[in-house]
């Protein structure tokens, strides 16, 4: 495997970080996850959009959105790969042993590109288990969910929780005890013949892909009520799914000890998502070809 470090591609043993790397030491840094369809990163610049942000409010210099668009393909084509998962890691960089971001002279780029494995189309016929966790999602005053970090410590606490209780995924609740999301995706459901999600202000990273959703749902006629929920209104629900940029529209069959069917609208909104991507996927080549 060909993995982007830095400035140039390098093979995977090749691939190194120093140990005095402060995203090693301290969890200091940025990341993106993006999927490629047919070649074709979905939604590339929103993701550099958002990374350029989370690098900003951790005061972090990176390199220019061209820079890590054009390291995005290459990394892709290096791999030979058409369908792909890929990832974009962005640290504070090397430098002494200490907290102060000064330290470290340079930001540390990773890129890493891999076929993508498409998930069993089981879970998307049956759902998936779900539990609230014990585990709330940080202060807002504490990182800001604006971040995508690549502190995730409270994240896998959650999913180790999840694990342990045989589920597939985590809910965090806030430290209001709303609904905030999972510990890799947003959580939506349908309750009174809306579509609702939390809101940023229940301290949730805007994921890229719920953008998405959202505003499918709203031009396909669904009402959609962005708030505050608690955990009884998920309870009470006909039907709950969760989103992410890998798994798309992911229906839920059980959350806790209640269980949903999988519903209409979990199945409309991801056919609509497929459609949004093929069509991305053609304006995107029609582009290319008239630059060529």
């Amino acid at each position: 495997m060909q993995i982007f470090l830095n400035d140039r591609l390098v093979d995977e043993s090749e691939a190194m970080v120093s140990v005095f790397d402060h995203g090693f030491l301290y969890g200091d840094g940025v990341y993106e996850t993006m999927r490629a369809y047919e070649g074709v990163v979905f939604s590339l610049d929103e993701h550099l959009g958002r990374l350029g942000r989370s690098a900003s409010l951790i005061r972090m210099q990176i390199p220019g959105r061209k820079f890590i668009a054009g390291a995005v393909y290459e990394t892709i084509r290096a791999n030979g790969l058409s369908n792909a998962y890929v990832r974009v890691t962005l640290s504070r960089g090397k430098g002494p042993i200490g907290l102060d971001p000064a330290l470290c002279k340079k930001p540390t780029l990773v890129i890493i590109a891999e076929l993508f494995k498409p998930y069993p189309v089981k879970l998307y016929q049956d759902g998936v288990f779900l539990v609230i966790s014990p585990v709330i999602r940080n202060h807002v005053r504490a990182i800001n969910p604006m971040i995508k970090s690549l502190n995730f410590l409270n994240n896998i606490l959650a999913k180790a929780d999840a694990i342990d209780r045989g589920a597939y995924e985590a809910i965090m609740l806030n430290t209001e005890d709303n609904i905030a999301e999972g510990t890799v995706c947003n959580i939506f459901f349908v309750k009174d013949g809306s579509v609702c999600t939390p809101s940023v202000d229940a301290g949730i990273l805007d994921g890229i892909t719920r953008e998405i959703v959202i505003s499918l749902a709203r031009k396909s006629g669904l009402p959609v009520h962005e708030g505050l929920f608690s955990p009884a209104d998920i309870l009470s629900a006909t039907e709950v799914f969760f989103t992410n940029t890998t798994a798309e529209v992911m229906p839920v069959s059980r959350v806790d000890d209640t269980a949903y069917a999988v519903g209409s609208v979990s199945q409309k909104l991801r056919k609509l998502y497929q459609a949004e991507v093929r069509h991305y996927v053609h304006l995107f080549r029609d582009s290319q070809k008239e630059i060529d």
